[in-house]
């Protein structure tokens, strides 16, 4: 794990400490965290589809308090479970997906087929991103490593729908996530050569 990624580990928990005080003595389960996040992300992605980016940022935004808080509520709580891990990667997969299908569809609107294939680019190496780590740790190999995880994509693409930089976010994401794919295959290659112990 790199620096910039433990810093933003150690944000995000402070962040969330109060509202998981405040969860912890809900009957609000991690879960219907998991699944409120992705449903609020769905909106974010059909207000980008209608080019509000604004309103999509914001949103996002907030969908992304949700994304820091089950995993904090499920472990104060006591109930952190192999399901919870498996939902909370598929609501994920689901919730990136569909911010930037919205946002690829409003550029084929727009008549930008640059900007859909960079947006295309990014889609399938965040997917790959994911896949590597799940796929290394199948096998018995960590691999947490690189620059663009999730968490930095989306504050990429929240920051960029909030200023309008739509298209520069999605180029950014797209790039370093190739950039992450590329450092995960040479992770793995490498730990993959090791005896087994």
């Amino acid at each position: 794990m790199s620096e910039l990624q433990r810093f933003r580990r150690r944000i995000g928990t402070r962040f969330a400490e109060p509202f998981v005080k405040a969860l912890s003595r809900s009957h609000i389960s991690p879960n219907a965290i998991t699944v409120t996040g992705a449903v609020i992300t769905l909106v974010a992605a059909w207000l980008a589809s209608e080019g509000r980016f604004l309103a999509s940022g914001l949103v996002l935004g907030g969908a992304s308090l949700f994304d820091l808080l089950d995993g904090a509520l499920a472990r104060a709580t006591g109930k952190v479970s192999r399901f919870g891990a498996i939902l909370d990667s598929v609501c994920d997969r689901l919730s990136e997906a569909a911010l930037l299908a919205g946002i690829a569809f409003w550029f084929a609107q727009q008549g930008n087929s640059t900007a859909v294939l960079v947006t295309y680019v990014a889609l399938i190496a965040s997917f790959l991103v994911s896949y590597l780590r799940a796929r290394g740790e199948a096998m018995g190999l960590d691999c947490t490593v690189g620059l663009c995880t999730r968490p930095e994509r989306v504050i990429v693409l929240t920051l960029g729908l909030l200023t309008g930089l739509v298209f520069v976010a999605v180029a950014v994401v797209a790039f370093c996530s190739s950039v992450t794919v590329a450092e995960r295959l040479v992770h793995l290659q490498r730990k993959g050569k090791e005896p087994e112990e």
